[in-house]
């Protein structure tokens, strides 16, 4: 998968735990620890909304964008 989720590090650089932010967001631990490991194939973007005022974070420090392959773009 091409999108990384960063959640682990950003709650590790902000010293909080999975279930007390589960809690201040207002989703089930098993979404947000569903979210942190990659399982999930969506997010709404409240709860990104939500996750980022209550890190106080960008989108782009939980969700990075890794090109599948880039030696296909390059030419001959």
């Amino acid at each position: 998968m091409p999108i990384i989720i960063r959640l682990d590090r950003v709650l590790a650089d902000k010293k909080m735990k999975l279930n007390d932010l589960a809690d201040k967001v207002g989703i089930s631990n098993v979404n947000l620890s569903n979210l942190k490991t990659g399982k999930v194939k969506a997010i709404r973007f409240s709860t990104l909304e939500a996750i980022c005022d209550i890190l106080d974070c960008q989108p782009g420090d939980i969700l990075e964008f890794v090109p599948a392959d880039s030696d296909s773009c390059e030419s001959d």
